[in-house]
């Protein structure tokens, strides 16, 4: 039985340093992925031949500080506030009555125990059901992000995140999602409700946030899979 034990928590536990060692890796994608995009290297400058303008040289006569190439920064506003409700209401009823009089035999009703056996059904049935739910959320702030792609038709690719780390934990929040040129701001700023087929998440890791986690073998009691 010990020998058997020790096999089991062996294999427990290489299972457990695996799966670790997965998350971790996952994460680590994950963060590249994620990482800042830099700026595109321009053409090599051409050599002084006297002439004023050259073919394929940066030339800004009119500087905007707005985003418009790779690697350029934007400042995102946060300015998220969604709030759903449903609520439904159901309500069901049936009755039924049937009466069956008492066969006759030779011109007499029939009759059992000095009574006439007449029958009679009635059944009757209703449902009453109702439901709600109510969700909310908002998320305010600003986070500058970097452009990661310029499309065909103008539009931005931007993508950006933000670490804050704080004791025993990490807060981390990150947005992406394609910009119009046109709703950027003078100030270089654009509000994330402008933000086509954004993605934001707002998480943590470290110490605290695994304490709020649930652990593997809670998650089951409580999933759908749970028969009880």
């Amino acid at each position: 039985m010990s020998i058997l034990f020790r096999i089991a928590s062996v294999s427990l536990l290489a299972a457990a340093l695996a799966g670790c060692g997965a998350i971790q890796e996952h994460q680590r994608r994950e963060d590249a992925q994620w990482a800042a995009t830099a700026p595109v290297d321009q053409a090599t400058p051409p050599t002084p031949d006297g002439s004023i303008y050259h073919d394929m040289q940066n030339m800004e006569l009119f500087n905007d500080a707005r985003a418009h190439r790779i690697g350029d920064i934007l400042t995102i506003n946060l300015v998220e506030a969604m709030q759903a409700s449903k609520k439904s209401e159901t309500t069901t009823s049936k009755s039924d009555k049937v009466n069956v009089g008492a066969p006759q035999i030779l011109g007499q009703s029939l009759r059992i125990a000095g009574q006439t056996a007449n029958s009679s059904l009635n059944s009757a049935n209703s449902f009453d059901g109702a439901g709600s739910s109510t969700q909310s959320n908002q998320l305010t702030g600003q986070l500058t992000v970097t452009v990661a792609q310029r499309l065909s038709n103008g539009n931005l690719l931007v993508k950006g995140e933000k670490w804050l780390t704080i004791n025993q934990g990490q807060e981390l929040i990150r947005i992406s999602g394609i910009v119009r040129a046109q709703d950027i701001g003078q100030d270089n700023s654009v509000d994330s409700t402008r933000v086509a087929d954004a993605r934001i998440t707002y998480t943590g890791r470290g110490t605290l946030n695994e304490a709020n986690t649930q652990g593997w073998l809670a998650k089951f009691f409580n999933s759908k899979w749970m028969p009880f």
